[in-house]
């Protein structure tokens, strides 16, 4: 395969060697066993991510199980997670748009 500058020049291309295919191969494996370790890493963290889920379902399934509601623990937990300020912000728009419509 002619080389985009032979084509231009009107050369021939150069004559590959043995030792010009063994650097491209050797490059070709460390990338190819570094692509590998990152898909394995991904894999690894997906199947945690899996396990994660399922032990949240358990404890969820536990707290409905004594009669809490599952939803609302859910959005407490988003609150926790949120800034007291975005919340408040947040509150007082909904009651604002809930005052303009009549709701309270």
């Amino acid at each position: 395969m002619k080389a985009a500058s032979d084509k231009l020049t009107g050369r021939p291309p150069m004559k590959e060697t043995e030792a010009d295919r063994a650097v491209a191969d050797n490059a070709y494996g460390v990338a190819a066993g570094e692509l590998k370790q990152f898909i394995e890493r991904v894999e690894h963290l997906e199947e945690e991510k899996r396990e994660i889920a399922e032990q949240i379902k358990e404890v969820m399934s536990e707290a409905k199980g004594r009669g809490y509601d599952t939803k609302i623990l859910r959005k407490v937990i988003a609150l926790r997670k949120r800034d007291p300020d975005d919340i408040a912000e947040e509150e007082a728009v909904l009651d604002m748009y809930k005052a303009a419509l009549g709701m309270g």
